[in-house]
């Protein structure tokens, strides 16, 4: 079967290595035939060496659509003939974080693609307890961007009821997209997502998401002010990766709002003690994303209340695995989602 390893920063190498095949199979695992692959921002970073936690040579792939080939004598979430997508993240079970249910932040944590080989492969296997499957005629390009989305769903539910509040995103990025959707399906009352690039701003409104603002062109508070009125906002999702994002918006929220910082920061901001002390403003972490969030990620993507088709940019083969890095490279600011076809 073909394989991508990243050996180390700015070399992917395309390998052949033996299939996997059922009698591989624990008896909770499943075997994967992969069919579309999303390539990662995290992976752009540690295909230049700029990620921190990328442990080479490592096997690419961590967001992916997959059709189920055969199963364990355990296994029954999925049979042979179903798609699935899966969780790439890997736990001890032990720990503290691990033992209350968070695991998505538990001590040991290895994610596929990074610190453990990823699904950048024509077969896979995957324990049962970690496997979504996907509803009958979902996109598989869909399926390969249920991780990201739930990024976004997992974000969202770190703000808490957001029924009736108005919300900020900083950046409309992937990732910036997806959470202010989750926000949108979680019931918030008012969504204005905010970027310094239109075209980012413009697939924000070919997703449903109404209202936008270019954040080079006029300040942020002038935006709050046209879209919120006297109301202001109350929760804000920092996605930009940008210290004057993070400033901005602990300046424009309501006192005793929230601001959720889902970006990775290239260098950490300095942030004003004063509006976060004397504003009583929480300031939340938000870490990938457990089981349940996957399962309502699909079933919003399912219904109609996630759409993903505008994030999609480019298509690859397998094959142009390293062309596709090369181009998301070069064109940051006009790329959203590319895919990977493996029977392309």
């Amino acid at each position: 079967m073909r394989q991508v390893v990243l050996l180390e920063p700015r070399h992917l190498e395309l390998r052949e290595v033996p299939d996997l095949k059922a009698s591989d199979l624990k008896e909770d695992e499943i075997l994967l035939r992969v069919k579309r692959i999303g390539i990662c921002g995290s992976e752009i970073h540690s295909y230049h060496g700029l990620h921190p936690a990328t442990f080479y040579p490592v096997v690419q792939g961590h967001e992916y659509s997959a059709q189920v080939v055969a199963t364990g004598d355990a296994v029954t979430e999925v049979v042979p003939g179903d798609y699935a997508t899966a969780r790439p993240q890997l736990v001890c079970g032990e720990c503290g974080p691990c033992r209350r249910g968070q695991y998505n932040v538990c001590e040991k944590l290895r994610v596929q693609a990074f610190q453990a080989d990823g699904a950048a492969q024509d077969y896979f296997i995957v324990p049962q307890d970690r496997v979504v499957k996907l509803p009958a005629g979902m996109s598989l390009d869909y399926g390969a961007m249920i991780e990201p989305a739930a990024v976004g769903a997992h974000a969202a539910s770190r703000a808490g009821d957001l029924t009736g509040k108005n919300v900020v995103v900083s950046g409309a990025g992937a990732i910036g997209n997806l959470v202010a959707q989750a926000v949108i399906a979680r019931g918030a009352r008012k969504v204005l997502i905010t970027d310094v690039s239109d075209l980012r701003l413009d697939i924000a409104r070919q997703c449903g998401i109404e209202h936008t603002h270019n954040v080079s062109k006029a300040p942020l508070a002038e935006a709050v002010q046209e879209v919120f009125g006297e109301e202001g906002f109350q929760v804000a999702f920092e996605v930009a990766g940008v210290e004057s994002s993070v400033r901005s918006l602990m300046e424009t929220i309501e006192k005793g709002g929230t601001v959720v910082i889902v970006a990775v920061f290239s260098k950490d901001p300095a942030l004003s003690m004063f509006y976060l002390g004397e504003h009583e403003l929480n300031i939340v972490g938000t870490m990938m994303y457990r089981h349940e969030d996957y399962l309502a990620t699909v079933q919003a993507v399912s219904e109609g209340r996630i759409n993903l088709e505008p994030l999609i940019s480019n298509r690859f083969s397998f094959e142009e695995y390293d062309a596709a890095y090369k181009f998301i490279d070069e064109n940051r600011m006009t790329c959203m989602k590319v895919i990977v076809d493996l029977e392309k």
